[in-house]
């Protein structure tokens, strides 16, 4: 499936929002889930093929040439007009989708899979706590919308300073507390002291945690260990790792998920 770029926006110096339409999107089916995502297909700037292409066809020009996999949450999907809206973190010229993103013009194609997802808020907790950085922000964005006046909700944002804060709106009562990386000397301390230091309302509360990878692995921690959270049912899990590429945090998840479980 590919789709065309429709409009670009720059929301923060590391935000950008990129709308699409055309291409394949007539045939795209929303899962219905707050956190759905694709996966995207970048291509390296020398390959010798361009949007669309035969996915299992270009993978057999060996390593340089084949298309880069990144997963992307769904910011919005207009099933009337048939648009994708899509929030891409941009951070310097490294990498493939951040330079791709700070770059596109209308016109721009992208290729990708799904959606896929599987997160909504549950509707009987007396209350929702979520937490995470940047990345993690346009799924919380979404489930904050998709809450009714009944549900109040309380939010851990880790982002650089605050030009880099975006508004969201939400029928539910929202406590944002947007957490400043500039404003400490341990960054990576930043989700877990604020939520260690939170006072809990109740016990019946929904959890959606994700972000930068040993961040959310010392939250997960304390929630088990201080709250009896079953991480089995909460979604906790990481999006990323720091001082890791995309490539190099695929090939050890597995077994960094694996050791995460021997935490409990």
């Amino acid at each position: 499936m590919f789709a065309e770029v429709t409009k670009v926006n720059r929301l923060t110096p590391g935000l950008v929002r990129i709308t699409f339409s055309g291409g394949d999107l007539e045939d795209f089916i929303s899962t219905g889930y707050t956190d759905q995502y694709i996966n995207g297909y970048f291509v390296p700037t020398e390959a010798p093929y361009e949007v669309p292409f035969d996915l299992d066809e270009v993978r057999g020009l060996g390593a340089e040439f084949r298309p880069r996999p990144r997963r992307f949450t769904v910011r919005k999907w207009d099933n009337d007009e048939k648009t994708l809206t899509i929030d891409f973190v941009v951070h310097g010229e490294s990498g493939y989708a951040g330079p791709w993103a700070q770059q596109a013009e209308l016109g721009d194609k992208l290729q990708f899979k799904g959606p896929n997802g599987s997160y909504v808020p549950d509707p009987n907790a007396d209350w929702h706590l979520f937490a995470g950085d940047e990345t993690a922000l346009p799924s919380i964005s979404v489930s904050l919308e998709a809450l009714g006046p009944d549900s109040h909700c309380v939010v851990f944002l880790v982002v650089d300073s605050q030009e880099f804060e975006v508004p969201v709106t939400s029928d539910a009562s929202v406590d944002f507390k947007w957490l400043h990386r500039e404003s400490t000397l341990e960054p990576s301390n930043l989700l877990l002291n604020a939520i260690s230091e939170f006072e809990f309302a109740s016990e019946n509360f929904d959890i959606f945690v994700h972000g930068e990878a040993s961040e959310v692995r010392e939250l997960r921690r304390y929630l088990v260990s201080e709250y009896s959270v079953d991480p089995k049912t909460a979604s906790i899990s990481p999006y990323w790792r720091r001082n890791h590429t995309d490539e190099a945090w695929r090939e050890v998840k597995k077994e960094w998920l694996s050791d995460q479980e021997n935490d409990i």
